[in-house]
């Protein structure tokens, strides 16, 4: 029997990941209010890497205070912060998975409530800690105030912060960056007409609304070792008329794979509310058609759910990894089971061996 797709490894730039099963950014919210991790963070992406994902992403990091999404961001725009990744870091490699941090600033759609279950959820007051968001023009998110529109000098700023973070990101020993180009946060702003509507030289044409986000992943791959991969989030589609869309997504992915990303992770939405056409896998056809015609590697993202689906859509040329995100929160340990469904042993892809007893072979037949 032929080894699974989803468990053979993944070679990019001097980086062996060990299978193709990654675990998706997700935002915890769960820092205090000074961005740096903490228990919650070793324990949640610490059992991931012990439940046999190839590469484990941190959520999205805030390259500034100001581009926190919410006042329980984690950050990686101080050395403070940076510090405490260092042992996380560390941890995960003890379990033999790559370690990313996607990094990202939050746009327009910065300082907001956490929205748990219980909690406030919306725009935070100002005698909440609210804080004045940034974007590409003064059009606002949906239900929320107007952003400042940034100036150049105020762009320049925030790619230098994009800068260091992949410097601390580096210095900490993470394996992957990300640049978080999607789901309606800045650099996603500035791709799409419906939250850019600048007249000067970053506004109006593809060629245009595509340059800042380009400048700025073009300075991260510079300061990012050149023997480490880099990827980059995008939205492939905003879903709505006149907005991003798969066209402009292709055409964008060609200038990403010039100027050095390995891997695009495509997603998709979030500018604005739009009517998403959300089943199983509904995501994957955007990944496939980047891959397919833009020539670039790509990561499949969005209700894969079970192990053969996954295999499948590696089988059939659609991505070359997947993102697990809402089932990596329900079966830390999904990739054990998806090697026991597929016909691994443990042997072949061993857990920890503190769980040995755990593994299927040993469970007796009825």
């Amino acid at each position: 029997m032929s080894r699974p797709s989803l468990f053979e490894p993944f070679q990019i730039r001097d980086l062996t990941i060990r299978n193709r099963i990654w675990l998706s950014p997700m935002c915890q919210y769960s820092c205090a209010d000074d961005g740096i991790p903490h228990d919650w963070h070793l324990v949640h992406l610490g059992a991931r890497a012990q439940g046999g994902f190839g590469l484990v992403m941190s959520e999205a990091v805030a390259v500034t205070e100001r581009g926190r999404i919410t006042l329980r961001d984690a950050g990686l725009w101080n050395d403070t912060q940076a510090e405490a990744w260092a042992w996380i870091v560390e941890f995960v490699h003890g379990q033999g998975a790559a370690f990313g941090f996607q990094i990202s600033h939050a746009g327009r759609k910065a300082s907001t409530y956490r929205g748990f279950p219980g909690e406030p959820s919306g725009v935070l007051p100002v005698d909440g800690g609210a804080w004045l968001s940034q974007g590409p023009s003064t059009l606002p998110h949906e239900g929320r105030p107007a952003p400042e529109a940034m100036s150049q000098d105020d762009m320049a700023e925030v790619t230098e912060a994009f800068v260091a973070a992949a410097r601390r990101a580096d210095r900490v020993g993470a394996d992957v960056i990300e640049v978080h180009a999607a789901h309606g946060y800045l650099l996603h702003e500035f791709l799409s007409p419906i939250a850019n509507d600048r007249t000067d030289s970053y506004g109006g044409s593809f060629e245009n609304r595509v340059r800042y986000p380009l400048e700025v992943i073009e300075a991260v791959r510079v300061a990012w070792p050149q023997h480490k991969p880099m990827f980059v989030r995008v939205s492939a589609t905003d879903w709505l008329p006149d907005g991003w869309d798969m066209e402009q997504t292709t055409r964008f992915a060609v200038l990403l794979r010039e100027r050095g990303v390995d891997v695009v992770d495509v997603s998709s939405g979030s500018i604005a509310d739009a009517p998403i056409p959300i089943a199983r896998g509904y995501q994957v056809p955007l990944a496939s058609q980047v891959r397919n015609v833009a020539g670039v590697a790509t990561t499949a993202v969005g209700l894969i759910l079970e192990p053969k689906q996954a295999e499948h859509i590696l089988t059939s040329g659609d991505a070359d990894a997947v993102f697990l995100a809402r089932a990596s929160l329900r079966e830390p340990a999904w990739p054990l089971r998806a090697a026991h469904e597929l016909g691994l042993t443990w042997a072949d892809f061993p857990g920890p061996a503190q769980y040995s007893r755990a593994n299927w072979e040993s469970v007796p037949a009825e």
